[in-house]
Order: C-alpha cells, then sequence, then structure tokens
C-alpha cells in the first residue's frame, strides 16, 4: 500500500532555459522548489489565499501570475487605476508570503557562464533540476519521509517540454545522473513528477510563481534592496546558483 508523503512539492520557473538565443538583459534560469506540510496547506495556505481574492475580485477563479503582476495586465490591469487600492494589495499579498509555511530550495543557473566555460553544456532546466532534487531528497530525509510518496507538482509548459522533464525527472529518481551515473540515496524516496494546467488554479503554483523570478533577479543584481527577495529570505532552506 502507498504511504503518502507528510509534504508536497510546488515547482515554478523564471527565464527560459534556451542556450542559443540569450537575452543578456535576463541570461540567467531560475528554478524554485516550494515544500510545503500538507496539513498547512489544508488549514492555513489555501484559505488565506482564497480569503484575498475572494476580497479583491469577489471571486477565487483569478490566478495569481506574478509577470501579470508586475505589467500589470488582464485580471491586474486595475492595480494601474487606484494607487491606494494597489498599495493595500501589495501589502495583503506580501504578508501572506510571509506567513505561508513554505520552504524554498532554488537553483539559478546563469547561461552566458554555462555557455563560456562548458563546450558541452547541459540542459540549464536539467542542471537545475539536478540540484533542486538532490536537495529536496536532503531535506525530506531529514523530515522522516523515506519510503514516503512525495508527489512534485509542475505546470504544463507543452507535450515535448513535459516528456522531456519527464524522463529526465524518471532518470534522476531512479539513480542515474546526468551523466548517467549512479545517484546514492534515490532509492529511499519515491518522488512521483505531476503535470498541472495553469487552468486548475493551484494554490501551491501560484505562490512558487511568486518566488522564482525575486530569486534570479538577486543572483543578476546582488546589491539591490529587493523587497520580494527579503521576504522568502528566511524561507530559503537551500540554494546553488551554477556555474
Amino acid at each position: 500500500m502507498t504511504v503518502f508523503s507528510d509534504y508536497i512539492v510546488y515547482v515554478d520557473e523564471s527565464g527560459d532555459h534556451s542556450l542559443t538565443s540569450i537575452d543578456k538583459k535576463f541570461p540567467v534560469f531560475a528554478l524554485s522548489f516550494c515544500v510545503v506540510k500538507k496539513d498547512e496547506y489544508i488549514k492555513s495556505v489555501v484559505p488565506a489565499l482564497q480569503e484575498f481574492k475572494f476580497k479583491y475580485w469577489g471571486h477565487d477563479s483569478v490566478i495569481l501570475h506574478e509577470r501579470d503582476i508586475r505589467k500589470p495586465v488582464g485580471d491586474f490591469a486595475w492595480l494601474l487605476k487606484n494607487e491606494t487600492k494597489k498599495e493595500e494589495f501589495f501589502k495583503d499579498l506580501n504578508q501572506i508570503m510571509r506567513d505561508t509555511p513554505i520552504t524554498i530550495i532554488a537553483s539559478v543557473i546563469n547561461k552566458l557562464d554555462l555557455k563560456s566555460k562548458y563546450k558541452e553544456p547541459f540542459n540549464p532546466y536539467n542542471l537545475a533540476l539536478t540540484f533542486c532534487l538532490e536537495r529536496l531528497l536532503v531535506y525530506l530525509k531529514d523530515k522522516k519521509q523515506s519510503g514516503k510518496t512525495t508527489h512534485v507538482i509542475f505546470e504544463r509548459r507543452g507535450a515535448k517540454e513535459d516528456n522531456d522533464l519527464e524522463y529526465q525527472f524518471n532518470k534522476f529518481k531512479n539513480g542515474k545522473n546526468l551523466m548517467n551515473q549512479k545517484n546514492s540515496g534515490f532509492d529511499l524516496m519515491d518522488f512521483q513528477p505531476i503535470f498541472a494546467k495553469k487552468s486548475v488554479n493551484s494554490t501551491g503554483l501560484q505562490l512558487a510563481d511568486m518566488t522564482a523570478r525575486p530569486i534570479a533577479n538577486k543572483i543578476m543584481h546582488p546589491k539591490n534592496n529587493d523587497r520580494a527577495y527579503k521576504i522568502i529570505l528566511d524561507k530559503l532552506y537551500k540554494f546553488k546558483t551554477f556555474p
């Protein structure tokens, strides 16, 4: 009988993983794993975000997306029209991020440095995934989750991308690293990837979406006083930059 983990993991990214056309203004790829205990997710995380949505839209079908909020466009276009309401909105959203009991495991790949340092560099997404899974394994072992099934939730990006990711994920969890060498310890944990459309309106995926870009920005501009990064700083468990 399957024994489920006490934790669930939501994943989001910032930037793209292409090495052929690199945006010099945003030359990094960031991957963020947000780990949350299921009982806390049910009792506090989901209700807090639902209450927030009902307050500002009167319904809960809105999907929070960092890019749309930052622009702001779509369901967030009204932020341009009411400065007072905008300040209140961000105050509430920031408070939700402060209060949310998530643990963040992240990796940022500098694509320009990767190309210059390695003749045949690995895909930045696969590198970031490797680093995050290695650290997730350590975290969950410390939380006594060995032998349990932990679901890792990704947002769907497209059939080819999802198939490639699932292949790499399964290869890794079955004990092989990017160079097909043996990875130790993964036989102790059953990681299961789940691919969900944005339209499912997952609270966890929306919160993960709020974390990836601030981490990427901090790596690109370490001296910037980034409020979004400060809010999630104490939630960072492990953070890997490469190369």
